[in-house]
């Protein structure tokens, strides 16, 4: 077996780990601080292991024709499981990923680099500052902010303003995807659809079913767009689950957005 990797992120001051999964042969599971972070089958890219990651990938195989490029600017990248997957599915896409811990991209470009030809760009710092700085003027078809979690959200990364940014930096028809972990009520997850639903002409909510009664904790996966999704596009999104699956926007989000 392929031994394990580490590093030190200093800016966190914890350990990355990228150790073999012991059950799915050629993919990797990186932890930092012995908290489980991100999978990655580098053989299989097109196989996503994580639940909220999977449900990313459907938005992004929805939003243009099947192969058509995408640009796309992940906001946090982990093993960079979905900038693999996009490559795989979407051949000459043009991505760019941005990462707080300068140590973490190269921990894991070095261990897991990216495949020949992958047109993959790596920026270290914070979101929000690399948006008004490196990336100014920049359009994306994809945003993805995979960067937080309920109470350790960053506060400069969670108000309409910042969704503002984002929606900036949108192609037209593009969509800000953002992954929102938050334990019962899921009064976080609340604050972030109320705040996109005050930037976003049409935002959507993807989770498991039972998430949305608020009595368990989970991911759901946030996206908002100028241009409304409509019901087979939503029906579509539904179906390509991981099940049990709940696909809700508009009116159908009234029960979950009360107290």
């Amino acid at each position: 077996m392929t031994a394990s990797r580490r590093r030190w992120l200093s800016g966190i001051g914890e350990h990355a780990v990228l150790e073999p999964d012991t059950w799915v042969d050629g993919a990797w599971v990186l932890s930092i601080g012995g908290a489980q972070q991100s999978h990655v089958d580098v053989g299989h890219p097109g196989e996503i292991f994580y639940e909220y990651l999977r449900r990313l990938a459907n938005h992004l195989d929805l939003l243009r024709e099947p192969g058509v490029p995408l640009r796309v600017l992940h906001l946090g990248a982990g093993a960079l499981t979905l900038a693999r997957y996009v490559h795989a599915t979407r051949p000459g896409s043009a991505q760019v990923a941005v990462d707080s811990e300068r140590e973490l991209l190269a921990f894991v470009l070095d261990a897991l680099p990216m495949p020949a030809g992958a047109a993959l760009r790596t920026l270290a710092g914070d979101a929000r500052a690399v948006l008004s700085a490196e990336l100014a003027g920049q359009e994306y078809d994809a945003i993805v902010l995979d960067v937080f979690s309920g109470s350790d959200a960053p506060a400069h990364l969670t108000g309409p303003d910042f969704y503002g940014e984002l929606a900036a930096h949108l192609a037209p028809g593009g969509a800000a995807l953002i992954n929102v972990g938050d334990d019962p009520p899921l009064t976080f997850a609340k604050s972030q659809l109320t705040a996109m639903e005050s930037v976003f002409g049409f935002v959507s909510a993807s989770a498991p079913a039972d998430l949305f009664g608020g009595r368990y904790p989970g991911n759901m996966i946030l996206m908002g767009t100028d241009a409304a999704w409509d019901a087979p596009r939503l029906d579509v999104l539904r179906a390509a689950g991981p099940h049990p699956a709940a696909v809700l926007s508009g009116t159908g989000l009234d029960g979950f957005r009360k107290p």
